[in-house]
């Protein structure tokens, strides 16, 4: 569901940018105050997982569309919806410099859609709530549904936004009514697969460490520190899935790409010729080492040609490892700065 730039007028790019700088801002200052000791550690490579799960598109079944795991909801169970925030921007920001993924003047809308409202809605309205009200004898039917219903309202506000922004915009061709027709039930079903998706990883976690949940109650046995053990885990987990399992991702197209096609006859509709649009796309073409997942010079595939499944490709694998690397490396290095402020801060109080 990453919007590209030719969706949105720069007026409405801009806005969101601007809404999206003062949330993370937010969140910004929630990390510094945030005492675990492993919360950097615990971000860093959870971004990198979900850089890598990102790139794993499932097929609809009976659609020919397909989708992919958002992964705010996963990381606020797991990090708090501020810390998981900042993680999702890092993530949608790389994937958009360094792999031409969603439009630079799209960047504050998608992080609005995919975790903005996951993030402070489907987990901090639903999900937390429901986590609580159901106590630590909730049973693992109860956490899926849980998990299942948080996930799917994240998907549908998401969807909605993205018709809401591009109705706002005015500088496509896409009906209101139609638009809503399509994005609404695929993205039902997506959310659902989705939801699935992080219900076992949820339920995993919470069987193995619930300790590592945000929102659980603590059990009494509790490990106060991440184990380094589930962290070189969690690292060969998102290599794995960023270097093999994305051969696997499903060819068809996403569900926004879907919605359009099916109206406009094109997956992405052509970019309207502004100033704006024109110097982010240059600037995208210029620092995209990695368009669409492949190396900038290698040759594109023949389109007339049924593309390959599984998708065995060096370049796609090389594209996913050096992605989570530097996802790793931006979230940890984001972290770390905010937690050294806030240091610095409760040093200098003591003085």
């Amino acid at each position: 569901m990453h919007m590209a730039d030719a969706l949105l007028s720069p007026a409405v790019g801009v806005t969101l940018w601007a809404g999206c700088a003062a949330v993370l801002a937010r969140c910004a200052r929630k990390v510094r105050s945030d005492g675990r000791e492993d919360l950097v550690a615990r971000m860093g490579v959870l971004g990198a997982f979900v850089f890598a799960a990102m790139m794993i598109n499932f097929t609809i079944p009976g659609t020919g569309s397909s989708g992919h795991i958002g992964g705010a909801l996963l990381l606020s169970v797991l990090l708090g919806p501020h810390a998981a925030l900042v993680v999702m921007a890092s993530v949608l920001t790389v994937q958009a410099l360094f792999f031409a993924d969603g439009g630079l003047l799209a960047l504050g809308a998608n992080i609005v859609n995919v975790g903005v409202f996951p993030c402070f809605v489907g987990y901090a309205l639903i999900y937390r709530p429901l986590r609580r009200r159901a106590g630590s004898a909730a049973s693992r039917r109860q956490l899926v549904a849980i998990t299942v219903l948080s996930t799917v309202v994240g998907s549908q506000l998401g969807a909605l936004g993205v018709v809401l922004e591009t109705q706002l915009s005015g500088i496509s061709s896409l009906p209101l009514a139609s638009f809503l027709w399509l994005m609404q039930p695929i993205h039902l079903a997506i959310g659902l697969m989705e939801g699935l998706a992080t219900a076992a990883l949820v339920a995993f976690v919470h069987q193995a460490r619930p300790d590592l949940l945000a929102a659980e109650p603590s059990p009494a046995n509790a490990r106060p520190a991440l184990a380094t053990r589930w962290l070189a885990t969690t690292v060969v987990l998102a290599a794995l899935t960023a270097g093999v399992f994305s051969w696997f991702a499903s060819t068809q197209p996403d569900g926004l790409e879907w919605s359009i096609a099916r109206i406009a006859g094109a997956a992405v509709p052509t970019a309207p010729v502004t100033a704006l649009h024109r110097e982010l796309a240059d600037v995208q073409k210029r620092v995209a080492v990695f368009p669409d997942y492949r190396l900038a010079t290698a040759d594109a595939p023949n389109n007339a040609a049924a593309p390959a499944w599984p998708a065995v490709d060096a370049t796609t694998s090389l594209a996913g490892v050096v992605g989570g690397a530097a996802t790793l490396a931006l979230v940890s290095l984001l972290a770390y700065l905010m937690r050294r402020r806030s240091r610095r801060a409760v040093s200098g109080a003591e003085r």
